[in-house]
């Protein structure tokens, strides 16, 4: 089960609460669901309970104990546990793979993995000043929300809606890449810095690191073809002892990605989608080290769920960072 068909089935019980009369809810177009956080449990999580409460004049407590057996008969689902103030951790039921679904979803997908329709059918009007800064991230928002099904539209009358901090100078000397990253990556109340750091190959530069993590993707896929194997998605659970938090933050970062490009278009923060693509990029460095066989280690089946995994990594940087206009070359 996917993080998508998850979200659906996290849905469908709260229409049946409705249904049934146990909850005084309009029902959400969507629900988000994510790897669970510290203190959480299982496969999944997810805070719709804490969004329904107030509306249901319910404690999210309360809310979530109603939504549980609704969960827990679903096709597909092992065990629902309530915590914390009413956060709803979902295990998925034995023979489902909760990184392989993801994975799947990914390669399925490619680079328009977390488009969706958040925004369908709604015209964004994007009224902006003649700066360097305010026309890059403006041109940013026109593929962020046609990823979410919106559409935008740019002018520069006034009032405008749409002024970020302006550079301080003009940032094209540091070529086309590195100077929408500088302008990009800040938030839009933040000043942006225009210096060489942007063009620094080191682990100091977000960018660098971002760029290199989706190159090391790549030269994987290149090596692994060498050694005769190639990517196959499978459960990586067997690499919980010794890469564990490496694995689940990687996962984290990548469930998590549908929901930042969403709240990029809604919120028209290119910012957020840059700064989540460091979170991938640091989630899946030290994870791609441990991608390939050792010596004369050969290749398994979890070297081949592995690999599938740090492909997916690679194809959510390259897509994000084509939304933001920005070159993810193979080699780096």
């Amino acid at each position: 089960m996917t993080p998508v068909e998850l979200s659906r089935t996290v849905l469908r019980a709260v229409r049946h609460a409705v249904d049934a009369g146990e909850l005084s809810v309009t029902v959400p177009e969507r629900v988000v669901v994510t790897v669970p956080g510290p203190g959480g449990c299982g496969d999944y999580a997810t805070n719709i309970a804490l969004q329904l409460a107030r509306p249901a004049g319910q404690t999210a407590q309360r809310v979530a104990e109603i939504l549980r057996p609704h969960l827990v008969q679903a096709e597909g689902v092992g065990d629902v546990v309530v915590t914390g103030p009413g956060f709803i951790n979902i295990s998925l039921g034995r023979g489902t793979e909760p990184v392989a679904g993801l994975v799947r979803e990914i390669r399925e997908r490619g680079v328009a993995y977390g488009h969706g329709d958040a925004l369908a059918g709604q015209v964004v009007e994007l009224r902006v000043p003649y700066d360097a800064r305010a026309e890059v991230v403006a041109d940013a928002l026109v593929r962020i929300v046609a990823s979410q099904g919106g559409r935008v539209e740019i002018d520069h009358r006034e009032p405008v809606n749409l002024r970020p901090v302006p550079a301080p100078e003009d940032p094209a000397p540091l070529g086309p890449d590195a100077a929408r990253w500088a302008l990009l990556h800040p938030a839009a109340h933040d000043r942006p810095r225009i210096t060489a750091d942007h063009l620094v190959q080191r682990e100091g530069n977000p960018l660098f690191r971002v760029r290199y993590a989706h190159a090391r993707t790549r030269a994987l896929s290149r090596n692994a073809a060498r050694l005769g194997f190639e990517a196959a998605p499978g459960d990586v659970a067997e690499d919980i002892d010794v890469h564990g938090l490496v694995v689940r933050d990687l996962v984290t970062a990548l469930a998590d990605h549908p929901r930042i490009l969403t709240a990029a278009a809604t919120h028209r923060a290119p910012d957020r989608l840059a700064r989540h693509l460091v979170t991938v990029a640091d989630a899946a460095l030290p994870f791609l080290s441990a991608v390939l066989p050792y010596g004369e280690e050969k290749p398994s089946a979890a070297h081949h769920a592995r690999l599938a995994l740090a492909e997916a990594a690679g194809t959510v940087l390259a897509g994000g960072l084509s939304l933001l206009g920005i070159d993810a070359p193979d080699h780096l």
